[in-house]
């Protein structure tokens, strides 16, 4: 590994846009998207939209704006997510606020709400529970998206039920109704007309772990097989969906087949997997009509 260049400098007085070239440069090898990164950092450390970045490419960069610069492309060279350093991630097109507390959202996830939005129809009320919420990704994207169905996000984890709530207040989705508890514990025998869950499912064992080192354990790691959590939920589930309803969860692109096993074991039916965007089998979903 090479180490951070001490200076974003070209040689004389640096322009915006140099610096961000060579903070790209800097990335290089250490993300997928280096240039993305780069941008995304500087139009934090300046307080502009992104795109607002190429207007100002000859604008001189302060000794400030390169020391903090050089702070951030470090921290991310070390595998710390973007959202973190900037403190937001866009989901659904939404704007959530992030911290290590919370899993970062990741597009694959958008299926998820895809599939649940295909089965709540617009002109319908419905009731909705998204379990492991998170930052409130998911419950956040169906709220907005149906504003006649309520909503309902569970997480055992204070913190990132702290930041659920602040981007629901952020966002003027506070009618969703935040419980803090295990998976179906804090539901009091409720019953929903779809559940949806975005649970840890990476196995202990798996190296990707490290990779992932700077997100939270609890909400990447399901256990020695990785399917644990996916099965407290496909065993509980039924007892709290109406007759009709349905269980969506995602999952590793290697458990598709264990998790429709899971559903059908448990009764589900009309049980079926959905690619993510890169063609990978990431969702699988089933529906307790008999």
């Amino acid at each position: 590994m090479t180490a951070t260049p001490r200076s974003i400098r070209s040689g004389g007085q640096a322009t915006l846009g140099a610096a961000l070239r060579n903070a790209a440069r800097a990335l290089e090898g250490h993300s997928d998207s280096p240039r993305l990164d780069a941008e995304l950092l500087l139009a934090k450390i300046l307080g502009l939209p992104r795109p607002g970045l190429t207007a100002r490419s000859n604008e001189p960069c302060s000794g400030e704006c390169e020391k903090a610069l050089v702070q951030l492309i470090d921290e991310r060279r070390r595998g710390v997510p973007v959202a973190y350093l900037t403190g937001h991630r866009e989901f659904w097109s939404l704007d959530l606020r992030v911290t290590p507390a919370v899993l970062v959202p990741r597009p694959e996830t958008e299926v998820l709400v895809e599939l649940a939005l295909q089965r709540l129809p617009r002109d319908r009320s419905a009731e909705v529970l998204d379990l492991g919420t998170g930052s409130g990704a998911i419950a956040l994207a169906i709220a907005a998206e149906r504003p006649g169905v309520k909503v309902t996000g569970v997480d055992i984890s204070p913190p990132a039920l702290e930041i659920a709530m602040q981007n629901a207040r952020a966002l003027g989705l506070a009618r969703i109704d935040w419980r803090l508890g295990d998976w179906f514990a804090p539901l009091s025998g409720g019953r929903f007309d779809l559940i949806l869950a975005n649970p840890p499912y990476v196995a202990a064992a798996d190296p990707a772990l490290e990779k992932l080192g700077a997100e939270p354990l609890i909400a990447l790691c399901g256990g020695p097989s990785g399917l644990e959590a996916l099965t407290t939920i496909a065993a509980g589930a039924r007892a709290h969906l109406h007759d009709g309803g349905w269980l969506i969860l995602e999952h590793g692109s290697d458990q598709a087949l264990a998790v429709a096993q899971l559903l059908q074991r448990h009764g589900f039916a009309c049980i079926g997997t959905h690619l993510d965007l890169s063609g990978l089998p990431r969702v699988t979903l089933g529906t307790t009509h008999s």
